[in-house]
């Protein structure tokens, strides 16, 4: 079996980590959940929280890592409205402008390191 890279270790431990807390303090998450979402914002956030756990444990083995990789992706797509969303409200959320739109950037760049670390 092939040792997932140090690149490949740090992206699965971002997403797992970051998953995990839509479960052990949700609130934040529920919060950006645009209104026009046709769940209900704790929904989505478990879901996606769910997403991002399966998705870093999936970077981790190179069997899943391609599975892993479209889920990923698919994910980082579906929430990227919350992430405008915020942007457009940032007082909604406690964090100024140039924080809630200077996150939109990353989300690319986020994508960009999920498609690398996902090919086998």
């Amino acid at each position: 079996m092939t040792r997932p890279t140090p690149g490949i270790l740090a992206l699965a431990g971002l997403f797992v980590v970051a998953g995990a807390l839509h479960f052990v303090a949700p609130k934040p998450f529920d919060r950006i959940v645009p209104p026009w979402v046709p769940l209900s914002p704790r929904a989505a956030t478990l879901l996606s929280g769910a997403a991002e756990v399966l998705g870093g444990l999936g970077l981790l083995h190179p069997a899943t890592r391609p599975a892993a990789r479209w889920g990923l992706l698919a994910l980082l797509v579906a929430v990227f409205p919350a992430n405008i969303y915020m942007a457009q409200h940032p007082e909604r959320f406690g964090v100024g402008p140039g924080v809630a739109w200077g996150r939109l950037p990353l989300q690319p760049l986020l994508m960009w390191a999920v498609w690398r670390a996902g090919r086998r």
